[in-house]
């Protein structure tokens, strides 16, 4: 039986439903069993939908860290039943979703497996993961640079938005919202 832990880097996102309260519940299904300790949560970014069907809501976008005895598979398999828990549908590739967890990285590991390859093959060039991880750990590296600096290459950097608690379903405003003229 494996005792070591990894450190493991989990980006989480949601555009349909409540936005917000998804990831928080989520966070918390997340580091439900004892195999899954939480490490820190970074504060939720609001961004344009990357890829996939035109005209979808905004996502609501964390990282968040955790360190793990589950191996990689068994972790990937955990964060699906987790997204599965909150009604994911997975009909159109990169569509709207109640919720997307994606592992980033795993410890050192490199995985080129198909199902699941680490580090997350397009993580590197995602602002949506990349800033919110950064405020987490500044220091972080990806494929031997900074994310921070990777963050402001990104092409999504200038769509991310502070996420402020209002506006919280299907990305439309709803109640408390305040709108810029």
């Amino acid at each position: 039986m494996n005792t070591g832990y990894a450190k493991v880097v989990l980006a989480l996102g949601s555009n349909l439903g409540e936005r917000n309260d998804t990831l928080s519940e989520a966070v918390a299904d997340l580091v439900d069993p004892p195999e899954v300790r939480l490490l820190a949560v970074s504060p939720v970014v609001q961004t344009k939908a990357v890829g996939g069907p035109l005209g979808q809501p905004d996502f609501l976008n964390m990282v968040v860290t955790v360190e793990t005895s589950l191996p990689p598979l068994e972790l990937l398999e955990h964060c699906q039943a987790v997204e599965n828990k909150h009604h994911r549908v997975r009909e159109v590739r990169w569509g709207p979703r109640t919720l997307d967890v994606d592992i980033i990285t795993y410890g050192d590991l490199r995985s080129d497996d198909p199902l699941l390859t680490l580090p997350h093959p397009r993580a590197a060039t995602r602002a949506f993961v990349l800033y919110p991880w950064s405020l987490i750990e500044p220091a972080a590296t990806l494929n031997g640079e900074r994310i921070s600096t990777l963050a402001a290459r990104a092409a999504d950097f200038d769509d991310l938005a502070p996420f402020d608690g209002f506006g919280d379903f299907d990305g439309m405003p709803t109640a408390g919202a305040v709108e810029e003229r």
